[in-house]
């Protein structure tokens, strides 16, 4: 046992040995397999007697990757490059089962070039199952043997469906050889419960080589010139002390016209992954090494293009699991592909990239389920090209890196000190961690940089041991860690000679609430990195693809109230949501609705045209809070905006709390603005600090340009003198009927059976709601008033303030009309009408709800209907008041304000106006 543990332990030195005898093949006609072409007499019965004998398994290794001699004289066939090369990489899942290798040979067939390389990985789990073989062997686990019969089943029954009389024997007798030997060798590692990496390397191999094999056959099988190779024979890389390889090009083009003068032929099938060192020991390519073996190869090839064949249509412009409207790219360059890789996106390994580079050759990814895709091309320069528009945008894409910390290292006594740097990141260097991203200011107080979160104790630790006398002195201040970062990066060619994008992408990220926690960016401005919380990495990813045009500005909307205004707007939401998105890029999607018993709630956007019905089937008990949570919650949606259509205080009072979380807020709502002064000053300053919107044009006028009006007017710096009005369309609708011989019950009662007043037309009539317009505009205006302030003069008798019911009420009210007839006639009598008026005194700074007496020729007399009508008097329009008239009551005026309000905000969130 002993001696046997060392001779695996030791395997990396006398794998190297160059004494020891070379493999040879036979006749070069042939293709053969070079994983253990040749039975060895390794196996239960005899392992004992060789356990002493340290060169049985060097032999045993060596003979699978030896140089390549041949054994008879042949003329030396030259190895043609150019363009009449096309190489082509088909993934794990391309050949997963044997209709695929099947639909891989047509593709193959298919493609009209002159020559073609054909690039494959092991069958979809296959690599995976070859590690488990070793992990359970090396850990004594005796089910490695029944995980190695899976393997074999999983190959022979694939061959079976695919290959039929001398291509089949030959193929299973080596498969089987191949099974024996790979079972005798993991039986020494089970024994010595220790493998090199070489051995390992060895070991999972096996998967290219078995899937390489069963294509060619496939493809020979129509009549085609066709060879395989074992890469191992050509592909000589170097490895590094970073777990990769960097490819030694002088010394594989050497091997790689040997191979050729040896296996002339039109399409060669070669194995992916796999490649050897320059002691012919067999080793890996590492992370996506099928991706680098066909980018390697088309440079020894200069091929005309590499195609990467995968399961997608290409690369995106974001995460499409994240940000469900992100497109395909048809164009990358070399560095944008690069750029997006390193940063997370399924792209292709940044090292992928260098061979072709060199030797501008193009990568094309494909979908090998959807021939009908074109695809992306990674080339030297590429215009902003999606889906065959030319976009202007100078960012192609976003990428994200989770599960990452930050380390920020400050103290006044690092700046103008050399070396401190370099301090930092040997000391990251001796802990073995990877840095993702480095970011200092100019002042040098602080370094920031973003390690992956698993390594961070160990950096935190090595950095605290390295500056503990500065720490201990005070030149630093700290070693702090900020764990639960992500990294989102945002890439584009363009960006470079373009001015603003990062003003663009920070305005998107600050308009979605998001707080940036580093920056960095290079000198190529290829890229802009910012580092932010975790849980607002997807909401920022959506938020900065929405804001550069790739996908519609999305907003997750929260109805509240689905009573006669909130009922209007949702049907006026689904009347227009199809015009919006076509049209404007405004995808406007309601995640709930939610009235005081039931609430029906959505993961993607309701159906608006079966909202009622929703509501009855699949609604449950309300909650509000629970409520605001979903909606706000849906991370692949960057905005939220919550619309009060109600008239509950109760529910105004959350508005603070929903601005402070970063939900926009809209509604008709009177009651926060109109509510204890103190906490109006509170909200509206809270509303200013932050990049939150909160929109209440409906509040006074319902669809009347009323606060947008008194704004422009203060913001262009007029000075409001006096605001007067008629707001209440209930009250503007009995006074404009209460003429001739009317009785001003009769009227109320007219006006109630229209329904232009509440169910209770005391409330209309106390004047309490144009009081809360009043003080609304009031506080606008720049005045400080409580809504008691207001002196209110009600049109409700006294004696019938406390009566019951609104039906008791109007059965009494006719016993009250003479005192506004007579009010009437005195006015008809002096050539005026009345008109219950609001009124802002702003120099005086005082307001005032009452019944008013006004000229036949005052614009306040020639209203009709239920029309409002409000008279600004200004600095600027002194002599004649700015007047702004129309409908100011009824649901579809309402609702049409409020919709107003979410088409403002949209456009506030980056929509073309």
């Amino acid at each position: 046992m002993a001696a046997f543990s060392a001779t695996i332990s030791d395997s990396s030195r006398f794998l190297s040995s160059t004494s020891l005898p070379k493999r040879k093949i036979s006749a070069p006609s042939q293709c053969r397999s070079f994983s253990l072409s040749k039975p060895f007499p390794l196996s239960r019965s005899n392992i004992g007697s060789r356990l002493g004998r340290r060169k049985s398994l060097n032999i045993f290794v060596q003979a699978s990757v030896s140089d390549i001699s041949v054994e008879k004289s042949m003329d030396k066939v030259h190895l043609p490059k150019g363009d009449m090369w096309a190489v082509h990489k088909f993934g794990g899942t391309c050949v997963g089962t044997s209709q695929r290798i099947k639909n891989v040979a047509d593709i193959i067939i298919s493609d009209d070039s002159e020559r073609k390389l054909v690039v494959v990985s092991a069958m979809s789990k296959v690599t995976d199952m070859m590690y488990d073989l070793i992990n359970k062997a090396q850990s004594r686990d005796d089910s490695y043997i029944s995980a190695l019969d899976s393997v074999l089943e999983k190959h022979n029954s694939t061959a079976l469906d695919l290959l039929e009389g001398d291509d089949l024997a030959s193929f299973l007798s080596q498969l089987h050889h191949d099974i024996s030997n790979l079972k005798a060798m993991l039986r020494a590692i089970y024994i010595a419960g220790h493998v090199t990496e070489s051995f390992s390397d060895f070991v999972v191999g096996h998967g290219e080589l078995w899937s390489a094999q069963m294509l060619s056959y496939v493809v020979r099988k129509n009549g085609l010139d066709c060879k395989w190779m074992d890469t191992r024979e050509v592909l000589i890389v170097n490895p590094t002390s970073s777990n990769q390889v960097d490819p030694d090009f002088l010394e594989s083009e050497k091997r790689l016209e040997k191979w050729f003068s040896q296996n002339p032929s039109e399409i060669i099938i070669a194995t992916g992954f796999i490649a050897s060192t320059p002691q012919n020991i067999p080793t890996t390519l590492k992370r996506d090494g099928s991706d680098f073996s066909a980018a390697i190869m088309g440079a020894l090839f200069r091929a005309r293009q590499v195609t990467i064949w995968t399961d997608v249509d290409g690369v995106y412009s974001a995460d499409p699991r994240k940000v469900s409207e992100a497109v395909i790219l048809t164009k990358l360059s070399y560095q944008e592909a690069w750029e997006m890789s390193y940063f997370g996106a399924n792209v292709l390994h940044p090292r992928t990239i260098i061979p072709v580079m060199r030797y501008d050759i193009p990568i094309v990814i494909r979908n090998i389920f959807n021939l009908s895709a074109p695809g992306t091309t990674i080339c030297r320069s590429a215009s902003a090209d999606v889906d065959g528009q030319n976009l202007d945008s100078p960012v192609k894409g976003f990428a994200t890196i989770d599960n990452l910390a930050l380390v920020n290292v400050e103290g006044t006594g690092m700046a103008g000190v050399p070396g401190t740097a370099s301090a930092i990141f040997s000391a990251v260097k001796d802990v073995g961690a990877n840095v993702i991203m480095i970011s200092q200011a100019s002042s040098e107080h602080s370094v920031c940089f973003a390690v992956p979160e698993k390594e961070v104790k160990a950096v935190a630790e090595a950095l605290e041991s390295r500056f503990r006398q500065a720490l201990d002195a005070g030149r630093l201040s700290q070693v702090a860690v900020i764990p639960n970062c992500s990294i989102l990066a945002a890439v584009g060619q363009k960006m470079a000679s373009t001015p603003g994008v990062s003003a663009t992408l920070f305005n998107a990220l600050a308009k979605a609430n998001i707080n940036i926690r580093a920056i960095a960016q290079g000198c190529s401005e290829y890229n802009i990195t910012v580092v932010l919380k975790r849980e607002d990495c997807i909401r920022a990813l959506r938020a900065v693809h929405s804001r550069f045009y790739l996908s519609r500005t999305t907003i997750a909307m929260g109805i509240i109230g689905p009573g006669l205004i909130g009922a209007t707007l949702l049907d006026q939401l689904r009347d227009q949501a199809a015009v919006l998105k076509e049209e404007f890029n405004i995808d406007l999607r309601v995640m709930g609705i939610t009235g005081s018993r039931t609430m029906l709630l959505s993961e993607v956007g309701l159906d608006l045209s079966r909202w009622r019905e929703l509501l009855k089937q699949k609604g449950q008990v309300a909650d509000l809070e629970k409520f605001t949570q979903h909606v706000h919650g849906n991370h692949f949606i960057p905005n939220t905006v919550l619309v009060d259509c109600t008239a509950d205080s109760n529910v105004a009072s959350c508005y603070h709390d929903w601005l402070r979380k970063g939900i926009h807020v809209i509604t008709p709502n009177k009651k926060a603005n109109s509510g204890p002064l103190d906490k109006y000053l509170k909200l509206r300053a809270l509303q200013r600090q932050s990049y939150t919107h909160y929109f209440y044009e409906a509040t006074v006028g319902a669809g009347l340009p009323i606060i947008s009006t008194l704004r422009g007017l203060l913001e262009t710096g007029d000075r409001i003198l006096r605001i007067e009005g008629i707001f209440s369309g209930t009250l503007s609708y009995i006074f404009n009927n209460f003429t001739g011989n009317k009785t001003f019950s009769e009227v109320v009662a007219e006006a109630k059976a229209a329904g232009f007043t509440e169910p209770d037309p005391r409330d209309d009539l106390s004047g309490t709601d144009v009081a809360r317009k009043v003080i609304i505009l009031a506080r606008e205006s720049g005045l400080k008033l409580e809504l008691s302030d207001i002196p209110v003069q009600t049109l409700v008798p006294e004696p019938l303030r406390a009566t019951a019911s609104a039906e008791e009420f109007m059965k009494q009210l006719p016993e009250f009309d003479k005192d506004l007839a007579k009010e009437r006639q005195d006015a008809e009598e002096s050539g005026e009408v009345l008109r219950y008026v609001g009124v802002v005194d702003a120099i005086n700074q005082k307001g005032v709800v009452e019944l008013r007496r006004y000229s036949k020729s005052h614009p306040f007399a020639q209203l009709s209907g239920s029309d409002n009508i409000i008279a600004f008097t200004t600095k600027r329009y002194k002599e004649q008041p700015l007047i702004v008239r129309g409908p100011g009551a009824g649901a579809q005026v309402t609702a049409g304000g409020i919709f107003s309000d979410i088409l403002r905000l949209a456009s506030y969130l980056g929509a073309p106006s």
